[in-house]
C-alpha cells in the first residue's frame, strides 16, 4: 500500500495496490496433532502446551468462522467490510482524498466466488471536472477487460488483514492475562513487509526490524485485533498498521447483487480502473 497525489488515474492505482496486497493474503498451514496415537498399552503424550506465538497464530481467521467484519488502516488508507468465506467472498470499501484537488474517491468491491463487482462514489467534487460519470449500483466486471488483472481481488483466505504473515514474523510474544499480546515484529522476514508496504518498509531502515505490536484475542477465542507501531522515518510521521475482526459467525453472508441493484460495468469504468 502506498502512499500517492494526483487525479483519479492516481486514485485507481492506489486502491489496485490495496486490494493487490490484501489478494496476495496467504492462509498459514497449522500443524494437526499426531493421528497415530500412543503405542498398544502406553499412555497418551501429554499435549505440549502452546507458546504465545503459537496461540496467537491460533487465533487468526481460517475460514471455518463463518463470516465477519473486517477493518483495517494503513499509512494511507481505511478499509472496511465483510468477509464471508463461505461464499469465498468478500465487501470491502476504502475511501481516498486526493491531497491535490480536496474531491475523495470511495470504491467498494464485491466478490462472491469468481464474480466481481465495482461501485464508485466521488464526493467533494464541486468546480471540478472530468471525474467519469459513473451508476450508483453494482457494475459486473470483466477480468479480460482489465489491463492489470492481477490487481482485482480474488479470494485467497479469510485473513484478508494480513495478521498471519505478520504474526510469523514476530520475534517475541509475550501473553498477557488479559487476552492481550504484545512483542515485536521484524517487518524484513516472510510477507510481512508485502503485507504492511514495501515502500513503507523500506524507508524505516535498521527501524524495520522491531516494531512493536499488540494484538487482542476474543473471549471466543478468535483475533479481534492487530496494531503495529510504525515509527517515523525521515519525513515519514509514526503512524499504525490496524487490523480489526469481530462479528465472526453473525456478520451478513455475501450473494451476489440481482435486479436494479447490479449492472453490466460501462466503459467509463474500466477506463478508470485501466487508467
Amino acid at each position: 500500500m502506498t502512499n500517492g497525489t494526483g487525479h483519479t488515474g492516481t486514485t485507481r492505482r492506489k486502491f489496485s495496490t490495496l486490494v493487490g496486497v490484501i489478494a496476495a493474503t496467504t492462509l498459514l498451514a497449522g500443524c494437526g496433532p499426531d493421528a497415530s496415537g500412543p503405542a498398544a498399552g502406553g499412555s497418551p503424550s501429554p499435549t505440549p502446551t502452546p507458546t504465545p506465538k503459537e496461540a496467537l497464530l491460533a487465533a487468526v481467521p481460517d475460514g471455518t468462522e463463518g463470516a465477519f467484519r473486517f477493518t483495517g488502516k494503513d499509512s494511507s488508507s481505511d478499509i472496511s467490510g465483510v468477509v464471508d468465506p463461505a461464499a469465498k467472498g468478500m465487501d470491502l470499501t476504502a475511501a481516498y482524498k486526493d491531497p491535490e484537488h480536496g474531491f475523495t474517491t470511495r470504491m467498494s468491491f464485491l466478490l462472491v466466488k469468481e464474480q466481481l463487482w465495482l461501485k464508485v462514489k466521488f464526493t467533494g467534487t464541486e468546480g471540478l471536472t472530468g471525474l467519469p460519470k459513473l451508476p450508483n449500483r453494482w457494475m459486473e466486471l470483466d477480468r479480460a477487460k482489465l489491463t492489470d488483472g492481477e490487481t482485482a481481488p480474488t479470494y485467497e483466505g479469510a485473513d484478508v488483514g494480513n495478521a498471519g504473515p505478520i504474526i510469523e514474523a514476530a520475534t517475541s510474544v509475550e501473553a498477557k492475562d488479559d487476552r492481550t499480546y504484545t512483542g515485536v515484529v521484524d517487518l524484513t522476514k516472510g510477507q510481512a513487509g508485502e503485507a504492511v508496504g514495501e515502500e513503507e518498509v523500506a524507508a524505516l531502515g535498521a527501524a524495520a526490524g522491531q516494531v512493536p505490536f499488540t494484538a487482542v484475542v476474543g473471549p471466543d477465542g478468535n483475533l479481534a485485533s492487530l496494531t503495529l507501531a510504525i515509527p517515523a522515518a525521515g519525513k515519514a510521521k509514526a503512524w499504525k498498521y490496524l487490523v480489526k475482526y469481530a462479528d465472526y459467525g453473525s456478520a451478513p453472508k455475501l450473494a451476489a447483487p440481482s435486479g436494479s441493484a447490479a449492472q453490466e460495468a460501462p466503459k467509463a469504468a474500466y477506463d478508470m480502473l485501466n487508467g
